[in-house]
């Protein structure tokens, strides 16, 4: 499976990068060992969008707290950089993708990142994944 995070990177050109207790949405909770990930530097932090793909080298799901009834799931994750992009893929290439039925992996990315501002870590379906590999 393909996954994709939207995160705070500081530092884009790093080799790795560590993601602790990362919130987790459409299937991204099953991020393992081994699974190819895609790395957007958040704006909301002053990222610029895509900047790399990865591997993940590890995973680890982090439990929930007794008590509370919704939690999202978390989960730390560390990553090794495979790739830096090519060509720039951020929001605002992104946002003219917003009729939710066209089946466009473009929109399926706007959908998944900027239709709330959050970071988190999502499931990508593999049209999507194909999209995002002609950037590197």
């Amino acid at each position: 499976m393909n996954y994709a995070i939207k995160a705070e990177i500081a530092d884009t050109q790093a080799g790795t990068w560590t993601f602790a207790a990362h919130k987790t949405m459409y299937g991204g909770k099953r991020i393992a060992t081994g699974d190819v990930i895609y790395l957007f530097a958040s704006e909301n932090e002053g990222g610029v969008g895509l900047v790399a793909r990865g591997v993940v080298t590890s995973a680890e799901a982090m439990p929930r707290k007794p008590g509370i009834e919704r939690q999202t799931p978390r989960v730390s994750i560390t990553v090794k950089r495979t790739a830096l992009v090519k060509r720039r893929l951020g929001r605002a290439e992104l946002k003219p993708f917003a009729d939710w039925d066209d089946g466009r992996p473009e929109t399926e990315l706007t959908f998944k990142f900027y239709r709330q501002a959050t970071n988190k870590i999502v499931g990508l379906s593999g049209t999507a994944a194909s999209f995002l590999d002609t950037f590197f």
